[in-house]
């Protein structure tokens, strides 16, 4: 099986060069080698913003003035020693752990966004993806969107003519009122005196991306990069390889490859029939079971209507817990003790504890420690599937989301009223939901969610102790954020506060922003210019 991503020529100079840093130069996956760690995490970091392949990013912007020599031997001195060692500690004595000691950078081009939120489930792993708020979807590549046709619509001529007309015009009508989109942003927020024209430029336009995003299917391709742990990478491919779906067991098997370049020993389980094959088996039996019972258990039941957010689960002690939590440390009593002398504290009292815990913070950066992860909070949000690809990558935390459908209905930012788009949004809205049921329809109901746009609501939860509450909660609401994920981490805090009741772990969340409507990245991209301005000569 090959796959390949977007076409990109590279002169037979170039080629040489990247042969000696990337696994491979023409297919979608590959590992990045002989790179020092802190240009591999440069190059990760510059992929969310940059349209490019990481190749060429790599070719126009980090390899600069290098002499090109030839491709040395790699030594292999002990190679084989440490293979024999992995065979005996990590087949024969399954000690995981091991697998924890090598790690790799890897890329993952041209990968439709239902294929990202499985490449991103993992909790020790970490992702840079391709952003839809600084990345413009209006280029074509040989003529065609970016989107994801999968194989499994193809061998049905007439819904893959369907499919892609569908798709074609919602990338058109994208496109189309790109332009009008910030015109009506720059009346709406003019230029501020000594402002940088080119941060409130960028301002502009990730405001207009941000509105029209909700019109891009779930099948708009991105690039993802990932560095995780052999033993991350094999859970990953486990995974994948039980999916339903055809794109994702093919990049499984292009990961393989290139992780085995660069990782071998700890990839030998992924495949062994008696290993790997027989997990993944388990796997998607597990999954096909657990949709079955569901189906008949569940049939004929209705969703009763919801808040956007609804906090569905928590401790009503979770403050007295946090308190016992934050002495435990300095005491010597034991830990159901020390519960139960803070039961008897003042509220006063407490709040002593919880302020020395958590002291002066100088920004969301200084958080208290592991006592705020003595209690719980578990939401129950009903999102449009944008705000939910941006939530859904934070690892410290447990996360399970329903299967993406029209059903829901959608979200309408009011840009799209107010620029006049609203006809077409709603049109482009309709077609995704008829593609979307013609396709359940044809027997393709896996494949079905890859034609939703992104404005269709999807329901997850996210069950977090307080402190990734307080790390999650505190960055999402930032000024800079997208308006959808702000107003549901903004409703989140006041949850905590109002209906659980902890308003002293609330209030040490003093980074929380609440403020409504502004030019979203307008302070963010001056105080990034700000920072370029003030660089050496050189510096980029």
């Amino acid at each position: 099986m090959s796959r390949k991503c977007d076409p990109e020529r590279y002169t037979p100079e170039e080629r040489k060069i990247l042969s000696q840093y990337f696994t491979n130069l023409d297919g979608p996956v590959f590992a990045l080698v002989n790179l020092p760690e802190v240009v591999k995490g440069a190059l990760f970091a510059r992929y969310s913003r940059s349209p490019k392949p990481l190749r060429r990013l790599f070719l126009d912007e980090f390899f600069q003035d290098a002499v090109v020599v030839e491709q040395e031997v790699v030594d292999r001195v002990g190679q084989a020693r440490a293979g024999r060692l992995y065979d005996t500690v990590f087949l024969e004595y399954g000690d995981d752990s091991v697998a924890q000691l090598g790690a790799v950078h890897l890329a993952c081009e041209g990968v439709s966004n239902i294929l990202t939120k499985v490449l991103e489930w993992g909790r020790l792993m970490s992702y840079l993806e391709q952003s839809t708020r600084y990345i413009p979807y209006t280029d074509r590549p040989e003529g065609r969107w970016k989107y994801h046709v999968p194989e499994e619509v193809c061998l049905e001529p007439d819904l893959k003519a369907e499919y892609e007309a569908c798709l074609d015009e919602a990338f058109e009508t994208y496109v189309r009122w790109l332009e009008p989109m910030q015109a009506h942003f720059r009346e709406r927020y003019p230029a501020k005196e000594g402002e940088s024209e080119a941060a409130y430029q960028r301002a502009i336009r990730a405001r207009a991306l941000d509105s029209l995003r909700g019109l891009l299917p779930a099948a708009t391709r991105s690039n993802v990069g990932i560095h995780g742990t052999g033993q991350a990478f094999e859970a990953l491919l486990l995974r994948m390889r039980a999916s339903p779906l055809r794109e994702v067991q093919q990049y499984a098997d292009l990961m393989l490859v290139e992780l085995r370049k660069v990782i071998p020993a700890f990839m030998r389980r992924v495949d062994h029939p008696e290993r790997g094959v027989v997990w993944s088996r388990y796997l998607a039996e597990t999954a096909r079971s657990s949709r079955q019972v569901a189906s008949e258990l569940l049939a004929g039941v209705d969703p009763e209507p919801r808040p956007e957010v609804v906090l569905s689960d928590f401790d009503r002690e979770g403050e007295v817990k946090v308190v016992a939590a934050a002495l435990y440390a300095q005491s010597e009593l034991p830990d159901d003790q020390l519960l139960g002398l803070v039961r008897q504290m003042t509220e006063q009292q407490r709040s002593q504890v919880l302020s020395a815990y958590v002291g002066e913070r100088g920004n969301r950066r200084h958080k208290p420690g592991r006592a705020f992860e003595r209690t719980r909070y578990r939401f129950d949000i009903l999102a449009d599937y944008g705000a939910f690809r941006d939530l859904q990558r934070h690892r410290i935390l447990t996360l399970e989301w329903q299967a993406l459908s029209p059903d829901r209905g959608y979200t309408t930012p009011p840009a799209i009223a107010e620029v006049g788009a609203r006809a077409d949004w709603d049109r482009i809205m309709e077609r995704s939901a008829g593609l979307y049921h013609r396709l359940r329809a044809g027997g393709l109901a896996e494949v079905a969610p890859y034609a939703v746009c992104m404005a269709y609501r999807v329901r997850f939860y996210l069950d977090m102790n307080a402190r990734e509450a307080m790390h999650l909660i505190e960055l999402r609401t930032s000024p800079q954020g997208h308006p959808s994920y702000r107003r549901i981490c903004q409703q989140m805090h006041r949850l905590i506060v109002e209906e659980a009741g902890h308003r002293a772990i609330a209030g040490s969340m003093v980074f929380v922003d609440h403020s409504v409507d502004d030019l979203g990245r307008r302070q963010a991209e001056n105080h990034a210019e700000r920072r370029r301005r003030g660089r050496p000569e050189g510096c980029s």
